[in-house]
């Protein structure tokens, strides 16, 4: 197999200069992240407590979802800004099923809606080469639409099925499920990324399509696949979400794409493809959840994490292109 297509996120050549900053980069999110979490824990004695650690995780689990399987569509050189509506959009539906029907007809419907969000995406963005920005952008407002006249504008509320909230609120062994689900998530996408054939095919699309090409790898569906994953997971996640909170909303996910794009960049996953860990996507959205917990534990306004975020998102974009240049 053509040497280009046995890289992988963390080490891309055989120079030992350039493998050495690649290492570096890799690993760059560990140290901001362990500072933070120590002056949070010495600021706030209440930080460490088992309850609000859970409860970081617990509001986390979809974002992790969402984002463990951006990370693939970004490694891809792909990006999906539907994920936010896509969320929405099966929130909705599973909610409005879920007041009629049993949780698993919900959970699936919400799911295959997710599915097909993804299909849309991938065979837009790959097979007709409509750019992945303009059409997921555009996917954001047809799903948010549908969503909308799924609700008719109004708040779906379940608080009378209160089994549909056992979906990501039941105790297994004092944790809640949802961190069960996205734990479970994140470890089975990130060994497939990291240690299968699949895995080394979403990086070879990402970091050199061309050579993908010529050596056999359908680009195309390799890209479409992960675009999928990404509707899959958004969908997931909605379903969370709302089961959760037991209520659903056509604007439950305006904020979604950006928290989910923030964490993946800020732990490195490159915005032009082929570079990108799981593990470190999870460090970055767990930074970002640890600012805003901190800042609010602190006492410290909220216009301050609006901007500290923008300047954190920032600054790792600004390291991507300096780690471009430099090789």
């Amino acid at each position: 197999m053509n040497k280009t297509l046995a890289t992988s996120g963390d080490a891309l050549t055989d120079r030992p200069g350039l493998l050495g900053r690649v290492r570096w980069r890799s690993l760059a999110i560990v140290l901001p992240f362990l500072v933070i979490f120590i002056a949070v824990s010495i600021g706030s004695p209440s930080f460490l407590k088992p309850v609000n650690l859970l409860n970081i995780l617990d509001q986390q689990s979809s974002i992790l979802i969402i984002a463990a399987a951006g990370t693939i569509v970004l490694i891809t050189g792909g990006i999906d800004l539907s994920v936010g509506a896509t969320y929405a959009l099966s929130s909705v539906v599973a909610g409005t099923l879920a007041m009629t029907q049993p949780p698993i007809v919900a959970i699936l419907a919400g799911l295959a809606v997710g599915a097909l969000v993804g299909l849309v995406n991938g065979v837009v963005s790959t097979i007709l080469k409509i750019n992945a920005l303009i059409a997921t952008l555009a996917m954001s407002f047809i799903a948010l639409g549908v969503a909308s006249l799924v609700t008719g504008g109004n708040l779906i509320v379940l608080y009378d099925h209160p089994e549909f909230g056992e979906i990501a609120k039941a105790k297994i062994l004092g944790v809640q499920s949802a961190i069960w689900i996205a734990i479970i998530v994140v470890v089975v996408l990130g060994l497939i990324l990291a240690r299968t054939t699949l895995g080394r095919y979403w990086y070879a699309a990402g970091g050199n399509a061309e050579a993908a090409r010529l050596a056999g790898i359908q680009v195309s569906w390799v890209r479409i696949l992960a675009f999928v994953l990404s509707g899959v997971a958004a969908g997931l996640g909605g379903i969370l979400d709302t089961s959760r909170v037991l209520s659903a909303q056509a604007s439950a996910g305006t904020a979604l794409t950006f928290t989910v794009l923030a964490g993946i960049v800020v732990g490195g996953t490159s915005i032009l493809g082929g570079e990108g860990a799981i593990w470190r996507t999870v460090i970055g959205v767990l930074f970002i959840a640890l600012i805003g917990n901190g800042f609010n534990l602190l006492g410290v306004d909220a216009l301050f994490q609006q901007i500290t975020l923008g300047l954190i998102l920032l600054i790792a974009v600004g390291i991507d292109a300096w780690s471009r240049v430099r090789r």
